[in-house]
């Protein structure tokens, strides 16, 4: 019986130094010749591309938070985009807090080219993740404005939780089923994260797809996370393993939850002991 095995990056299976350790590679690269393997990830298409590119991956990526279902060689499988209508509302909710978000969008569904537009103020958080992990990324464009994009694939904003918390209630309020917003803490910068993306961009809408795609059932899959947007695919999920470093909200609705934390490879040692 084919198995597939589907694992969060960042927390997850990526070092907090965000790499891949030599040993998680060469497990996943071993055992992508005995089951099927696979990630699912808040990052782009391109950045998953520069994570990814020394493992063995021929099936399906769920990227984006689940916006985005697409394969390495870009067959685009599903996507969910907000429009330019929705997605400048929203803006203009979130200018009501003084916070303006990032707006990532396609810009190429033959590519899976992406624009990501940076608004005119950043507060420190946002500045210190352009200033030190996006240096050379040559999708950023500085706007005088920020505006949505016909085909928005999320709205990110960066923040203390004591301001995001109540944007998200706000934007809830306001906007209702037409929008999906997750709103998690960020350990690496010590802040939270709040996005807003269409209603169908989940990791657990993702997941369904990536099923239909492959013809397996959710109750042959095996799926890896730590944070909160991880929980819709731990749910449908026939098997869902935290690492020792997930949110305790994670923990409690996994079937396993590993001794190893994400620096000590805990996803690769548990392919490698259960494949």
């Amino acid at each position: 019986m084919t198995k597939l095995y589907i694992t969060d990056l960042d927390h997850t299976f990526l070092h907090s130094n965000q790499t891949i350790s030599s040993f998680s590679k060469e497990i996943w690269n071993e055992k992508s010749n005995k089951a099927l393997l696979s990630i699912a990830t808040a990052r782009s298409f391109s950045k998953t591309q520069e994570f990814l590119k020394e493992l063995h991956l021929n099936l399906p990526l769920i990227i984006l938070d689940g916006a985005m279902v697409a394969t390495r060689e870009k067959k685009l499988i599903d996507l969910n985009t907000l429009n330019k209508e929705i997605s400048d509302a929203i803006i203009e909710e979130s200018i009501k807090f003084d916070i303006y978000p990032y707006v990532i969008a396609i810009a190429d569904h033959k590519t899976l080219d992406e624009t990501f537009d940076i608004p005119p103020i950043l507060n420190h958080y946002q500045k210190y993740l352009i200033d030190t992990h996006y240096t050379d990324d040559k999708r950023l464009e500085f706007k005088k404005e920020i505006r949505g994009s016909d085909e928005t694939l999320k709205l990110v904003y960066m923040g203390e939780e004591s301001l995001l918390r109540p944007l998200s209630v706000h934007l809830k309020k306001v906007f209702g089923s037409n929008i999906e917003v997750k709103l998690s803490p960020e350990n690496y910068m010590k802040c939270y994260f709040l996005t807003i993306l269409h209603p169908f961009s989940d990791k657990a809408h993702a997941l369904k797809k990536v099923h239909e795609y492959l013809n397996i059932e959710a109750k042959d899959t095996t799926v890896f996370g730590d944070s909160i947007n991880d929980i819709g695919m731990f749910k449908l999920a026939g098997t869902a393993v935290a690492v020792n470093n997930a949110l305790d909200s994670v923990k409690k609705e996994a079937d396993i939850v590993l001794d190893e934390s994400n620096d000590e490879d805990a996803v690769a040692k548990y392919l490698q002991q259960h494949i």
